[in-house]
């Protein structure tokens, strides 16, 4: 037998026992919720590798939570006869995957109580919630089929021990507290029974209290929520449910959807949208948590796809009557049934969005500030339901100020002859709508779709219309959209007797543009897109928008940025005066000097770098010297 091992816990884990005893949770009662909870999931687990190893179970096939107070020596003890653990997974489990998100938990901190106290179930460290209560914690572990159990112990300080033991019979995990003596309420019988009603009840084992004499009393009712009708479930048993399953805290669900499906594919399916954005939404390895179960057998939970990446911010069970219980988890993701059961899911959830956008905008608003760019990944996948994702899709525009509106809202506000959906992409809300490119949009009160989300940049290149309207990037050039400005809207346009002379104007001063800029641009053109501003930068016909290009090269997908069509405004005051300059005798070099300084300002509106930092400097500082 191995000899007791001291192990050090890390100064973060130190901040956390601190924060976690002293400040975190305003409703200590958490703590019973969130050990029942791991006691459930340990029971899950065996349940699930005992279909394959009936073994597992041995003499001891009914699966249970027990409860026993011990007020004598003020212990407080749950015991779970579940999969267990060895003493590598004890360590691991209570040492090393705290300390691996701990220092992430301690860096999002706000300082905000109940804030802070969503974030406890979302790194995993519910179990140190125990060190609310207790000055001592004792866990004693026996991986099923193991002969050898395992003792841990921590006081909530600086390290903990382990060691073998065989001071445990039978399989499963039994945690018990020492009581501090401000918590000594939860050593009373009636205290526990309201607190597990309250937060554990729907939990599918029984969870039995054991009292002095032996006796046991069934504490939850053990049926699981998801199989109730709709009819006899209250929001406040809802709730308690998703706090459960969904290690948010005390965060309450934004949506639930709860959906019996009967006939030739039968399933039910309970599912959550949280109030509040995970912590790891974003994260590369993020995977979906909607557990999926089979006739109330839980069967997986992590590398299922009965549940689209880009609704992973779902939380909930999907519980099937049709698939088989001996399904591996390997053969489930490419079982017929359980790409029939995603899709109708999926359906489910898209429409039920798309009428809460359209019944309660503001409150939809919240969601999408929260998921909005998530759920926009789904337009990247062909194979994805894209009409129901469009019309559960919805932005800002030029005219909408802080309303979120549909595709369906802009193609009935589009002007009588607007040919297109047009949209423009920028870093935040703020920049984009001050781009010089809207100017020409703006004036002829043409609505354009601001998008400044990372993934916009990618669907737009795979949706070409939407509702057979296409999908056009305002600041990338092409015929259609100069077709869109080619008609002032004048019946009888104004006879203007210097037309030819200004247009021989211009095609000198583009040539002087070209001459002076070379290599640095595709090309020079003339637009009526720009109102107030002289220049402005887009994209060649047929290549990718600036913001996504820059994303490629940021990302080392492309080796540099091409070079970008500039674009002249005729009309303003500055180019007309560069124009009759051109023409006069002013020094060659300070006509070039303006022009470089109209390029550099093109690329700064566009966030594009400037490669000529101190020829721009010269020039900046010359001219202000002029004006000084």
């Amino acid at each position: 037998m191995a000899e007791k091992e001291t192990m050090q816990f890390d100064a973060e884990v130190e901040k956390l026992f601190k924060l976690v005893i002293h400040s975190l949770y305003q409703n200590r009662d958490i703590f019973l919720r969130e050990l029942i909870s791991n006691a459930s999931d340990a029971c899950d687990k065996l349940r699930y590798k005992a279909l394959d190893k009936q073994e597992l179970l041995g003499d001891d096939p009914e699966l249970a939570i027990t409860v026993t107070v011990d007020k004598d020596a003020g212990t407080l003890t749950i015991r779970d006869n579940g999969i267990g653990m060895t003493r590598k997974e004890i360590v691991d489990n209570l040492g090393t995957i705290a300390r691996s998100g701990t220092e992430r938990f301690m860096d999002r901190l706000t300082g905000d109580k109940k804030q802070d106290a969503q974030l406890i179930g979302q790194f995993g460290v519910g179990f140190y919630s125990a060190f609310m209560v207790a000055n001592k914690v004792q866990v004693l572990s026996r991986a099923a089929g193991k002969k050898q159990a395992v003792k841990w112990i921590s006081e909530g300080k600086a390290n903990f021990t382990v060691e073998e033991t065989d001071a445990m019979e039978g399989r499963g995990t039994e945690i018990t507290l020492f009581m501090n003596d401000e918590s000594k309420e939860y050593l009373d019988k009636h205290r526990l029974e309201h607190i597990i009603k309250t937060y554990s009840n729907h939990v599918a084992f029984p969870i039995t209290f054991v009292d002095d004499l032996g006796d046991n009393h069934r504490l939850n009712d053990g049926k699981a929520l998801w199989t109730r009708p709709k009819s006899e479930l209250t929001q406040a048993e809802y709730n308690e449910f998703y706090q459960d399953i969904a290690h948010m805290g005390a965060d309450e669900p934004w949506m639930t959807l709860h959906t019996r499906a009967e006939g030739a594919l039968e399933y039910t399916s309970l599912l959550f949208i949280p109030s509040r954005r995970p912590f790891d939404l974003f994260h590369p390895d993020r995977s979906t948590q909607v557990k999926l179960y089979i006739k109330r057998v839980f069967i997986a939970e992590e590398g299922l796809d009965i549940i689209p990446s880009y609704l992973r911010f779902l939380r909930g069970v999907v519980d099937s009557e049709d698939l088989p219980l001996n399904i591996s988890r390997e053969t489930v993701q490419n079982n017929v049934l359980v790409q029939k059961i995603r899709r109708a899911v999926t359906k489910k959830v898209l429409n039920e969005l798309t009428k809460k956008a359209d019944k309660q905008p503001e409150a939809f608003a919240e969601f999408w500030e929260n998921f909005g760019p998530v759920l926009k990944e789904g337009l990247c996948d062909q194979m994805e339901p894209r009409e129901d994702l469009l019309k559960a899709t919805r932005f800002r525009t030029t005219k909408s100020g802080d309303e979120l509106v549909s595709f369906e809202t802009y193609i009935k506000r589009m002007q009588k002859d607007q040919k297109a959906i047009y949209y423009i992409t920028g870093e935040n809300h703020e920049d984009t709508v001050q781009s010089p490119q809207l100017e020409g949009f703006k004036d002829r009160d043409i609505e354009v779709i601001l998008l400044t989300d990372s993934v916009d940049e990618f669907w737009v290149n795979v949706v070409p219309e939407v509702s057979g309207t296409p999908l056009r990037s305002i600041t990338r050039s092409s015929k259609e959209l100069d077709e869109e400005f080619a008609d002032t809207g004048e019946k009888e346009p104004a006879k203007d007797a210097n037309k030819e002379e200004k247009s021989a104007g211009n095609e000198a001063l583009i040539q002087f543009f070209k001459t002076t800029l070379g290599a640095a641009i595709a090309d020079v053109r003339t637009t009526q897109r720009l109102k107030d501003s002289p220049v402005c930068l887009s994209a060649a016909e047929g290549h990718m928008d600036i913001r996504m290009e820059r994303f490629m090269i940021e990302n080392k997908q492309l080796p540099s940025s091409s070079a970008k069509l500039l674009e002249i405004n005729p009309n303003h005051p500055i180019i007309r005066q560069l124009a009759k300059d051109i023409a006069g005798d002013i020094p060659k070099a300070e006509l070039e000097d303006r022009i470089h300084l109209l390029h550099a300002q093109a690329n700064i509106i566009e966030g594009e770098p400037i490669k000529d930092i101190a020829g721009f400097t010269r020039r900046m500082n010359a001219l202000l010297s002029k004006a000084a």
